[in-house]
């Protein structure tokens, strides 16, 4: 028999089934009212027409009891998370759940692209720059190259390579160097315009000053002055000459560069006359000192003559002291020692040219004496080289300086502060320009004989007291080689007396 003792778990369960529908007080098809449904609970009715409450899907808890089915965090169930994956994340829902993208890691993606393709920009426009670069400085180079080779410098180098060339003194310089220094050579920048280019100012790293001349357009012809004028040039040092510090060749048209000279040339002095510094008769007598001390320097003590070949006073610099420098050696000529000319086309400045050079296209060491005779002539009368206001026959300065002489008329012709100021001494100078400008080159005097003249003038003009005995004989000699020559060159009568030894010479004119 079963034990009564024995108890069993139960469950009391209950349905709505066929046989008890029709006790309801409502419409079957209607949820019973056993299930609660102000949460969110629902009911199933099966085929018998039982009927089950339940929680919604999404929710979760009693469907029998009012609120009773409690929405779940779909959120803290880590599958849920899962599910979403790296680049999203888990937001509850009612019912449910969303996977929202995260925008951190989006935008840490899309850096990390963009970064990616800018660098890559970045290679490839540096790349490309660095081979522009690359091409356009290897043409920059063949350029210059084609440039230096066609402007001489190979036959530059080896002059400069000789041992007669003072490689110390000349540089080559580099043309974005020039560049600067001249502001790309702005106009403002500009000293003056002549027939072989344009002379700018400009000023170097270091700070110095200095005269840059642009040459034309190169041919032929301007090319070998341009190279002449480097080589020649780089082989004088002498304090009235003017200095080169160097040249550029790698540029379409070579490029010279001087000493920088301030005060303009010879010519502007004695047509703009400066009233700080007037064209006296003194600095008159030692720019004519100074331009034949050059001049006897190049034809005597360089290392070997040169023939300058276009002395006139554009050509005549002064520098701040108004002290002279010799420049525009383009059409200068070296040659040998034992040589007594040169044959060439004739080159010069009509008014300045030796007439015997031009009719026999030789040029001696006397063609430069005849151009300073023209210069000379400048210097005491003030008057140009050519000038259409005078008479057919003297539109040239020589000959109407010449002609004047001849007439007795010095006095007439003379610019007013050198007859002034001049005294006795400027009818030395003047006889001294005559002998210059003798139309045969064997009786012209040479530059040697030229310049100890005019510093016997000057020294006798400034008094020999102070002057050492060897240095007075050295005067005393020059003087009576100039009384002598005087005598025989001048209608004028001129005596010479010693006043007291060693007190100087004086000289007395009478007519």
């Amino acid at each position: 028999m079963p034990n009564p003792n024995i108890s069993l778990p139960v469950v009391l369960d209950w349905v709505i089934d066929s046989t008890t529908k029709n006790l309801l007080s409502v419409d079957p098809d209607s949820p019973p009212s056993s299930c609660a449904f102000g949460g969110y609970s629902s009911f199933d009715w099966g085929f018998t027409y039982i009927s089950r409450c339940r929680c919604n899907s999404g929710f979760h808890g009693n469907p029998y009891v009012l609120d009773g089915c409690q929405d779940i965090d779909e959120c803290a169930n880590s599958t849920n998370n899962d599910y979403c994956g790296d680049e999203t994340r888990c937001e509850n829902t009612l019912g449910s759940y969303n996977c929202i993208p995260i925008p951190a890691r989006r935008s840490a993606k899309l850096a990390i692209i963009i970064i990616g393709i800018s660098l890559g920009l970045v290679v490839i426009l540096i790349g490309g720059w660095l081979s522009y670069k690359a091409v356009n400085k290897r043409k920059l180079i063949m350029q210059k190259e084609k440039f230096f080779k066609r402007n001489g410098g190979l036959l530059l180098q080896q002059q400069l390579s000789s041992n007669e060339i003072n490689v110390q003194t000349t540089k080559l310089f580099d043309s974005k160097e020039l560049e600067k220094a001249t502001d790309r050579f702005n106009v403002n920048r500009m000293l003056g315009q002549g027939g072989q280019g344009t002379v700018y100012k400009g000023m170097l790293p270091d700070g110095s000053i200095v005269a840059i001349k642009k040459s034309k357009i190169i041919d032929k012809r301007q090319l070998e002055e341009f190279i002449n004028e480097v080589v020649i040039l780089s082989r004088i040092n002498h304090m009235n000459v003017v200095k080169l510090l160097g040249c550029c060749l790698e540029t379409e048209v070579p490029l010279l560069v001087y000493e920088f000279i301030p005060n303009g040339t010879l010519s502007q002095y004695l047509n703009n006359q400066n009233e700080e510094f007037p064209p006296t008769w003194d600095m008159r007598l030692q720019i004519a000192v100074d331009i034949a001390g050059a001049l006897f320097y190049l034809h005597s003590a360089a290392s070997s003559p040169i023939y300058h070949r276009d002395i006139k006073s554009t050509n005549i610099l002064l520098d701040e002291k108004y002290r002279v420098k010799v420049a525009d050696f383009g059409t200068s000529r070296s040659i040998a020692i034992d040589q007594t000319h040169l044959t060439t086309q004739v080159k010069g400045t009509f008014g300045y040219l030796d007439p015997e050079y031009f009719q026999t296209s030789r040029f001696t060491e006397k063609s430069d004496v005849y151009s300073f005779g023209v210069v000379l002539v400048e210097l005491l009368t003030g008057e140009k080289a050519i000038s259409s206001i005078r008479t057919e026959d003297d539109k040239g300065l020589a000959s109407y300086f010449i002609h004047s002489m001849e007439e007795n008329n010095l006095f007439g012709i003379l610019d007013d502060r050198v007859l002034k100021e001049g005294e006795k001494e400027v009818i030395v100078v003047a006889n001294l320009a005559k002998r210059c400008l003798n139309l045969s080159g064997k009786k012209r005097p040479t530059m040697k004989e030229v310049s100890m003249e005019l510093v016997a003038v000057q020294t006798l003009r400034k008094g020999t007291s102070n002057l050492d005995q060897q240095k007075y004989e050295e005067v005393e000699y020059v003087r009576t080689e100039m009384y002598e020559q005087w005598v025989g060159s001048t209608s004028t009568t001129l005596t010479s007396c010693v006043d007291g030894g060693d007190h100087g010479h004086l000289f007395t004119i009478s007519s």
